[in-house]
């Protein structure tokens, strides 16, 4: 896995995120992030507290690192990855 991935999940982690959940909740950012690319920090939390994420505020470095993923992954557009794109590179931190 990508060292930068491995940043993500590890602070997604300590920010009380399962590391089963991670996959959905990263599926919910991108697309979030994708139909609306000129949200800011606070829309996207209100995004993701609406699509039933709400024990978790994402601060600006976990944003960040989120969007470097995305572009690396080449998340341009949301035909661009096949649903569950990250879902086939996923390991969880305590399984590795």
């Amino acid at each position: 896995m990508q060292p930068l991935k491995q940043i993500l999940f590890r602070r997604l982690e300590e920010q009380g995120i399962d590391a089963c959940n991670i996959p959905g909740f990263i599926r919910s950012l991108a697309g979030a992030v994708l139909n609306n690319p000129g949200m800011n920090l606070d829309q996207i939390n209100q995004r993701l507290h609406y699509l039933g994420w709400d024990g978790l505020d994402m601060d600006y470095h976990t944003f960040q690192l989120a969007i470097a993923c995305f572009e690396a992954e080449g998340m341009d557009s949301p035909e661009a990855k096949p649903p569950r794109w990250f879902e086939k590179t996923f390991v969880p931190a305590t399984l590795q």
